[in-house]
């Protein structure tokens, strides 16, 4: 990563994990994909995940060979924007499987230009920690890593604190997102980056308390002296719709002081946002349509043409659409439908 690239990740950056644009047939829409990145990117994004698992892992099967596609065109319009608004992007590839085939996807997305790797632990139960610290140290050899608590909901699993302070001895990781819906874990990874021997940003993918945690300050006496970790960036799968008020909010927040009182109207909003993650990511259903989902509020904007996944038994649960509706009509402000309307239809004059 170059300095500038490396300066944004580690003073907090607004990331949101790009969904796969499909056309009706579940092929890659790519002038679609297109489009979509530079909504995030109007809107304020710092940088893009790509890769991840809202862009569906399902794109690495070799029956689907499309990781190295979307890696590419995904980095060339991040690009074009970034010569064009003269405005530094941060691109983070998503890095998954065993230590084999994660090091290969990093340098592919090393080849490509790619900050930083977001290492999955995903569907690695069978791995032991021991072998994970080992696999996360290689991947770091070929470049800048954000370490990942995926929560087991949807394929993690439970770490010790140890094991987070290894990965945190590990030069190469940078970052780490902590995605473990769960309290105690995320204090776990944030008590790791306190007591690490280089700097780590903390992000939060705890979609379920977005805001609480970028309000929060972890402190933790360490004899005489206190060591201190903030939330200061996240990377999110739920930005990757409303993606323009959401800017709004995580810039808000990162303009608070410490030691600024806390206005109880950001508690409130915390409840709103989570309120409305559990409509998009299908909380009901134990997740099962969290893809879906996002793709579902796009499609409403204009900016998807339809929900379809890889896979096509992967859709909207039942009573998900009208949970959609309920949050559109209890939150309308956290909506980012107006700067939409406007969005596509500049896109569509610049285009035409």
């Amino acid at each position: 990563m170059d300095n500038r690239g490396r300066e944004i990740l580690m003073a907090g950056a607004f990331l949101p994990a790009m969904p796969l644009v499909l056309d009706e047939n579940r092929q890659f829409d790519e002038a679609g994909q297109r489009r979509l990145i530079r909504y995030y990117l109007e809107s304020g994004a710092d940088g893009i995940a790509v890769g991840v698992h809202t862009t569906q892992f399902a794109i690495r099967d070799p029956k689907v060979n499309l990781f190295e596609r979307v890696l590419s065109v995904s980095i060339s319009e991040m690009r074009a924007y970034s010569s064009r608004a003269n405005r530094e992007i941060l691109a983070v590839a998503g890095v998954c499987g065993e230590t084999p085939q994660a090091v290969a996807e990093a340098k592919l997305a090393a080849k490509y230009g790619y900050d930083a790797f977001l290492l999955s632990p995903g569907g690695l139960a069978h791995l032991s920690e021991t072998q994970l610290v080992e696999r996360t140290r290689q991947v770091a050899e070929v470049g800048d890593v954000i370490g990942f608590y995926l929560q087991t909901a949807v394929g993690g699993r439970v770490f010790s604190y140890d094991y987070w302070r290894q990965v945190c001895e590990i030069d190469g990781v940078k970052a780490i997102k902590c995605a473990a819906f769960n309290r105690y874990l995320t204090i776990d990874v944030a008590r790791a980056i306190a007591f690490a021997n280089h700097k780590i940003a903390l992000y939060t993918g705890n979609d379920d308390n977005i805001i609480a945690d970028l309000l929060t300050e972890y402190a933790f006496q360490d004899g005489e002296g206190l060591r201190t970790v903030r939330t200061c960036g996240g990377l999110l799968g739920h930005w990757s719709a409303w993606t323009h008020t959401a800017v709004e909010m995580f810039r808000g927040l990162k303009a608070i002081q410490p030691g600024e009182p806390i206005c109880p109207r950001w508690m409130t909003l915390a409840a709103q946002v989570t309120d409305a993650n559990s409509a998009f990511f299908d909380t009901a259903n134990n997740f099962a349509g969290c893809i879906a989902g996002m793709h579902e509020v796009l499609r409403r904007q204009g900016l998807l043409k339809g929900v379809w996944c890889l896979d096509p038994e992967e859709g909207l649960s039942k009573g998900q659409a009208e949970e959609i509706d309920r949050v559109y009509r209890m939150y309308p402000e956290l909506n980012d439908d107006a700067f939409v309307a406007m969005f596509l239809e500049k896109d569509r004059q610049m285009r035409s």
